[in-house]
């Protein structure tokens, strides 16, 4: 699961997966908001999960975008169903 997160926000980041590190912000791999929607689309797709998100306000937000690596943690987290954000850490 992991590994498939990482291909998706490389996918939309035109980077490989092996370039991303844990504390890659969406901001230092060029993705903007545009980019953060089809990530969320492409992992609700890959995963069939509903991601708890508010575009309109990020601090109700419930599904932490500040690193790749909270990204995964959240999804793991969507995945096991426990609340997405326990994952912010």
């Amino acid at each position: 699961m992991h590994d498939q997160v990482l291909s998706i926000i490389a996918r939309e980041a035109h980077r490989e997966p092996a370039d991303l590190r844990a504390d890659m912000t969406l901001e230092e791999l060029g993705l903007d908001s545009l980019g953060l929607v089809e990530v969320i689309f492409a992992i609700e797709e890959q995963f069939d999960i509903s991601v708890p998100f508010n575009a309109n306000d990020m601090a109700q937000a419930q599904f932490d975008i500040s690193s790749v690596g909270a990204i995964v943690r959240a999804v793991e987290r969507l995945m096991s169903g426990e609340s997405p954000s326990a994952a912010v850490a």
